[in-house]
């Protein structure tokens, strides 16, 4: 598999290196993959599974929005990370105009939401009520991981209708590895400090920490709980039942996605050596995921993945 890194300020076709959109029975599968830790390695994981299978596949790696212009455009053809609601503004308009199709919720146990330690949740911070009397303490800030994100657009307009009077509150927007450093700085202290947590991520495995509570659902439903899509250009699903019955079952746990990030994105292992690794260990659910899939010939799946497997 190649991944080649490209400019989300590019235009598309540019970013690509290609002259026209793909069409729907190009032999290559192309992915479009964020530098996002777990869409990496869960993208690896099914171009290791999807190779003995007789496809050809190629990880694009780009900014989310392009992704989504790409599989509008024709020149993507799957995307293993639509988070949502957080992602609702760009992917709705694309499913209701036909252009996408959501494949499987790739994650159970999904979630985002604000988040502090521990020790405060026992200290009884429990909720976003919670928040603004306590706001000396916090001086006031949230902790956030870069502007422009789907959860810095929902701080700031909480700030800007003073919802659970956070009206003077300040979001203090940086990058994930800014926003987790602050946090475990302060946690090695025992200081106050909420910051936005989702999971699955490798800070759910590494830190003490609590969600907190939200009746207003900001963060959307059931206190930010999330679905991560498997999506596809449309045309490209129609054209491939084969490759829809493979997404249909590629699924994994939270907790699992959660080491996988570990792996890759804090302990800068190989992506190739951390899918390899998870396949090797997880055999019973490698054979779950083929259920009813074929390779390209028409055999059945898992005995081909099975010989690729032990000869790695």
């Amino acid at each position: 598999m190649r991944v080649r890194s490209t400019s989300a300020l590019l235009s598309l076709p540019l970013a690509l290196g290609l002259a026209a959109p793909t069409l729907a029975d190009d032999a290559t599968l192309d992915f479009g993959v964020p530098a996002w830790p777990g869409i990496t390695v869960k993208t690896e994981i099914a171009a290791q599974l999807l190779e003995p299978l007789g496809y050809e596949t190629r990880a694009e790696e780009l900014g989310m929005q392009v992704v989504y212009q790409g599989l509008d455009s024709g020149d993507l053809d799957v995307f293993l990370g639509g988070w949502l609601p957080a992602q609702n503004s760009i992917y709705t308009p694309l499913e209701e105009s036909g252009a996408i199709t959501p494949l499987a919720n790739n994650v159970d146990g999904a979630r985002m939401t604000l988040a502090v330690p521990e020790y405060l949740y026992e200290q009884g911070i429990q909720s976003f009520a919670d928040l603004d009397a306590n706001r000396d303490s916090f001086e006031g800030k949230i902790f956030g991981f870069g502007a422009g994100s789907a959860a810095s657009e929902i701080l700031n307009e909480a700030i800007d209708n003073d919802t659970w009077g956070l009206g003077d509150w300040q979001l203090v927007d940086t990058s994930v590895v800014g926003m987790l450093t602050a946090a475990r700085d302060a946690i090695s202290r025992e200081e106050p400090i909420v910051w936005v947590g989702w999971t699955p991520h490798w800070m759910n495995l590494e830190m003490d920490m609590r969600y907190l509570d939200d009746p207003q659902d900001l963060f959307g439903e059931n206190n930010g709980a999330s679905q991560v899509l498997s999506v596809a250009r449309s045309d490209y699903a129609e054209a491939h039942p084969n490759l829809v019955d493979f997404f249909a079952n590629f699924t994994f746990s939270a907790e699992e996605q959660s080491w996988m990030i570990r792996e890759f994105g804090q302990k800068e292992r190989g992506v190739e050596a951390v899918a390899q690794q998870w396949l090797r260990e997880h055999p019973e659910r490698v054979q779950a995921m083929l259920e009813g899939v074929t390779t390209r010939d028409g055999d059945p799946a898992w005995p081909a993945v099975e010989k690729a497997l032990a000869s790695r």
